[in-house]
């Protein structure tokens, strides 16, 4: 068995940071939504913009950090062989996982996602959190939203997309929190991600 160090500091600060700031968004979203909440409606629009603003500074960083540092590799999509290793890893996941088959990706220095993986995070970092932060803005700033989008008043436009996106992130984490629990333990994955060491 061998060890990778595929999770640097800044990964780490940044993967719980974002894990504290979703949760923080996740009550506070829910207690502007529904009328039994867990914060008062005044409260929760408080902590739900500042955690939104903090949010968008922690993808800034992530986005930011990808360029810089090495990491960014991993989001770069090998289009060769991409088809067959969606359909292997579909399976594992589906059956496979369940009968003890041996796992079809090797995590390595070079890949530590396999393509299910990295075409779901790619979806979610660079597509629905851009959707969520510019509609979080213009929920901030509605004055430099057009009266009009698509022929329905903007605001709803907005918020409906708004709501979507959170509710798929939600999915998003419920589903990253399942498959932090299929590695060698159920928490070996999670080990990574506070030592920054894989085990392979």
């Amino acid at each position: 068995m061998k060890q990778l160090y595929l999770y640097p500091l800044w990964i780490r600060l940044w993967h719980w940071t974002n894990v504290l700031l979703f949760l923080i968004l996740i009550m506070s979203g829910a207690s502007l939504h529904f009328a039994n909440g867990f914060l008062t409606f005044k409260m929760a629009m408080l902590v739900h913009n500042l955690a939104g603003i903090m949010l968008i500074f922690a993808w800034l960083v992530f986005f930011i950090g990808n360029f810089i540092y090495e990491n960014g590799k991993h989001y770069r999509i090998k289009f060769k062989g991409m088809i067959g290793s969606l359909i292997k890893q579909s399976y594992y996941y589906a059956i496979g996982i369940f009968r003890g088959d041996a796992h079809p990706f090797h995590v390595s220095t070079e890949m530590k996602f396999n393509t299910l993986q990295q075409l779901s995070y790619i979806g979610v970092m660079y597509g629905l959190m851009p959707i969520l932060i510019f509609t979080g803005l213009f929920f901030l700033f509605p004055a430099y939203l057009p009266e009009k989008l698509l022929g329905i008043d903007s605001l709803w436009v907005i918020a409906m997309a708004h709501l979507v996106v959170a509710y798929l992130l939600v999915v998003f984490m419920l589903t990253h929190i399942y498959i932090i629990t299929t590695g060698e333990t159920v928490f070996s994955n999670l080990r990574a991600m506070i030592t920054g060491w894989h085990k392979e």
